[in-house]
Order: structure tokens, then C-alpha cells, then sequence
């Protein structure tokens, strides 16, 4: 069992190594391209050398933690997790991630995108709304697309599971939540910067939350929604990027 626990950690640490190794590498090709033919777009990428990073990171990792996923398969690591997740969280608890699953539903989302694009355009802030609006239907898309092209099968580790359609891979709840949280913190960081870390901390525990709940539930593997929280976050922050290049 220590043997196995070892392995499994040292496949992690391997990962986590791998994906460093291949961020820095696009990292620097991408400097070296834009400064020989962009150059235009060098100063404003510096400027966002964090945010084009944290882009970088959360593609790759994305990409990386979907080669199995959408293979349909399943890691020790993925079944590990979920098995400690049901045996340390309380049965009498369900009620509270099944209401915090419930936040993330295409209701609750929609009416809160929708509230905040009528705000942001009542108020002139025009990009701000568009980066909102544009994440939230971007991020319906991406899950639908990628459901549909992918076959792996949801957790089946304990009987009283909840059923739910389509391929594990990716949690749309999770996906939807990250897309809009990290819409929502942007367009803070940009309207009242003041503000930002009390939303950015905000927006970190419910995207947690949520994923953390689909793990609970039982009704996805840890790579779902690692996978689809990348995601998510991933599509509003690329859409900043581009708009700020775009605009300098």
C-alpha cells in the first residue's frame, strides 16, 4: 500500500515537472516569435506577463489532463481520490454540496450573466460585458462539443450515485462556474481594481466549491474537474488578452 502511495506520488511530482518544462518552453518560443515578427504586440504583453502565463498554464494543464479523459480512461489516482472524498465527507452533509451543485446549474448561471451583462452595459462598460457575455456562451459550447466527442464513462463506485447525461469529461458545472467567475473578476479588476481581491477570493471558493461537490456527489472523476475548472478559466482570460492586444 506505502509502495503504491509512493508511486502514485512521484507519477504526480513527474506530471507536475513535465508540465513546467513544456509552459517554459512555449513561453519562450512565443517571447522569441513576437519580438521577431509581432513587435507591435511586445509591449502590451509585457505589461500582462502574469495573465499571458496563467493563459499558458491552464491550456497546457487542460490539454494534458484531457489525454486520458478523452480516451475515456480512468487513473488509480482519479478512483483514489474520489474513495477518500467518500469515506471523510458525512453523509449528512449531501444536502450541502447538492445546494452548492445547484449554484452551478445553467439557470442560476444564465440569470447571472444575463444580470451582469445588462449592468456592465448600463453602466458604458462595453468590453466588460462583451468578455462576460461571450464567456458564458463560449463555455455552453466547449462543454457540448466536448461531451459529445468524448466517451468516458461517470464513476460507478457506489450505488447511490445520481445519474446524470453525457460523458464525464468535462464537468459542465464546473466549466460554466470557473468561465463566469473569471469573467466576473476581470472585469473588477478592470472597472474597480479595489475590489479585485475580495472577488478573486470569492470566485476561487465557488469554483472549488462546486467542483469539490461533483467529487462529493460522485458523479465525477478529480480529472473532470481539474480539466474543466482549466477550462473555464482558461476562455475569459484568453478573451482579455486578445482584447487588451487588440485595443493597445
Amino acid at each position: 500500500m506505502a509502495l503504491t502511495s509512493e508511486l502514485h506520488l512521484f507519477k504526480v511530482i513527474e506530471e507536475i515537472a513535465e508540465l513546467i518544462l513544456i509552459v517554459a518552453c512555449i513561453r519562450l518560443i512565443l517571447g522569441i516569435y513576437i519580438r521577431r515578427y509581432q513587435s507591435a504586440w511586445s509591449k502590451s504583453l509585457e505589461k500582462r506577463k502574469l495573465a499571458t502565463l496563467l493563459v499558458l498554464i491552464l491550456a497546457v494543464t487542460a490539454i494534458k489532463v484531457s489525454e486520458d479523459a478523452i480516451g475515456g480512461e480512468s487513473g488509480p489516482i482519479d478512483n483514489a481520490i474520489l474513495i477518500f472524498i467518500h469515506s471523510h465527507v458525512p453523509n449528512k452533509l449531501t444536502w450541502l454540496f447538492e445546494a452548492v451543485t445547484l449554484s452551478g446549474s445553467s439557470t442560476v448561471l444564465l440569470t447571472l450573466a444575463a444580470l451582469t451583462v445588462i449592468l456592465l452595459l448600463y453602466s458604458k462598460h462595453c468590453a466588460e460585458a462583451l468578455i462576460v457575455a461571450a464567456s458564458t456562451i463560449s463555455s455552453a459550447i466547449v462543454i457540448y462539443i466536448i461531451k459529445a466527442i468524448t466517451s468516458r464513462d461517470r464513476p460507478k463506485l457506489w450505488e447511490d450515485t445520481v445519474w446524470y447525461w453525457g460523458s464525464s469529461f468535462p464537468s459542465g458545472h464546473t466549466l460554466a462556474v470557473a468561465a463566469l467567475a473569471t469573467a466576473i473578476v476581470l472585469c473588477v479588476s478592470r472597472i474597480r481594481p479595489a475590489s479585485r481581491n475580495f472577488v478573486l477570493v470569492t470566485a476561487v471558493l465557488w469554483i472549488f466549491l462546486v467542483a469539490i461537490s461533483r467529487l462529493v456527489l460522485g458523479v465525477h472523476w478529480p480529472t473532470d474537474v481539474l480539466a474543466a475548472a482549466c477550462i473555464g478559466a482558461f476562455i475569459p482570460l484568453a478573451m482579455s488578452v486578445v482584447i487588451d492586444i487588440r485595443n493597445t
